[in-house]
C-alpha cells in the first residue's frame, strides 16, 4: 500500500529537475499523477513511462483559462485533486534593481507568484470536491533572506509565503491543508545551467564548502519533504514553512581541527 493510493496530485513544472522526481515519488506510493507543464514533449515522454496512472496536460501557470483547462481534464480522467504543489518556478538573469527590466520583473512574478495564486485559486475547489486535500508551494530560502542581483526571484517567493500563510487560514475549516518549501541549493538545471539572458550558471559561483552540509540539494531531498507534508502524516500541519537547504542560511559554519590535541 503506497501513501498515496486512490489519490489525485497535480504537480506544474511536473517536466523539470524537482517536478520531475516529485511526479515518479508520488507514482511510486501509488498516486493518480497529473503532470501540468508547457514542456509538451517532456511531459507526454514521462506520461508514457509512467504509464496508467500519469496524465500529461499542458499548463501555462500565469494564465488562469489554462489553468480552468487542466483541472477540468484532470478531474475528467482521475477526479477531483487531493494534492496541488505549486512547483513551476524560473529564475531571472542576475541584474541590480536599477538595471533590471520591467518585462523581466513581470515575467518572474508572473510565473512564480500569479501561478501560485492562481494554482490555489483554481484548485481550490477541487480539493473540496475530494472532501479536503493539501496545497504545498515550493518556494526557497531567497524568500526568507535577500539576494543581491535576484530581485525580481527573491520578492517572487516572498510574496509566496504570505499567500501560502493566507491561504491556510482560509482553507483550513475545508479541510485543506497549505504549506511551504523552501529549498536551497539544489544541484538541477536550474542552479547548473544559466537562466535565459545569463552567461554563467548560479553553480559557476556558488560554493557549499562552508556551510553545515557541505553538498548541494539533490531533488529527492525536497521530494521526501514534499511526500511527508502531503501525507496524513503531517495532518495537523498548515501555514507552516519547511527550510531544506543543508544549513545554508545558519551561515558558515566555523571549521576547527578535530585532529588537535593540548599540549
Amino acid at each position: 500500500m503506497g501513501r498515496f493510493d486512490n489519490q489525485t496530485v497535480l504537480v506544474t513544472g511536473g517536466t523539470g529537475g524537482q517536478g520531475a522526481s516529485h511526479v515518479r515519488a508520488y507514482h511510486a506510493e501509488g498516486a493518480r499523477v497529473v503532470i501540468a507543464d508547457i514542456a509538451e514533449d517532456r511531459g507526454s515522454a514521462l506520461a508514457a513511462e509512467l504509464g496508467d496512472r500519469a496524465l500529461y496536460v499542458r499548463l501555462d501557470v500565469t494564465d488562469e483559462q489554462s489553468w480552468q483547462q487542466a483541472l477540468a481534464r484532470a478531474e475528467e480522467h482521475f477526479g477531483p485533486l487531493s494534492v496541488l504543489v505549486n512547483n513551476a518556478g524560473v529564475q531571472n538573469p542576475p541584474a541590480p534593481v536599477e538595471a533590471t527590466e520591467q518585462r523581466v520583473w513581470n515575467r518572474i512574478l508572473g510565473i512564480n507568484l500569479t501561478g501560485t495564486f492562481l494554482g490555489i485559486k483554481t484548485a481550490a475547489p477541487s480539493l473540496r470536491r475530494a472532501g479536503g486535500g493539501v496545497i504545498v508551494n515550493i518556494a526557497s530560502t531567497s524568500g526568507i533572506g535577500g539576494t543581491a542581483h535576484y530581485a525580481p526571484y527573491v520578492t517572487s517567493k516572498w510574496g509566496v509565503r504570505g499567500l501560502t500563510k493566507t491561504a491556510a487560514l482560509e482553507l483550513g475549516r475545508d479541510g485543506i491543508r497549505v504549506n511551504a518549501i523552501h529549498p536551497g541549493v539544489v544541484a538541477t538545471p536550474f542552479i547548473t545551467e544559466p537562466a535565459a539572458g545569463s552567461e554563467a550558471p548560479i553553480s559557476d559561483f556558488y560554493s557549499p564548502e562552508p556551510f553545515a552540509i557541505p553538498r548541494l540539494g539533490e531533488p529527492a531531498d525536497i521530494t521526501r519533504a514534499l511526500l511527508y507534508l502531503s501525507s496524513s502524516e503531517a495532518s495537523f500541519v498548515t501555514g507552516a514553512e519547511f527550510v531544506v537547504d543543508g544549513g545554508l542560511l545558519l551561515g558558515p559554519a566555523l571549521q576547527h581541527d578535530t585532529h588537535e590535541t593540548a599540549a
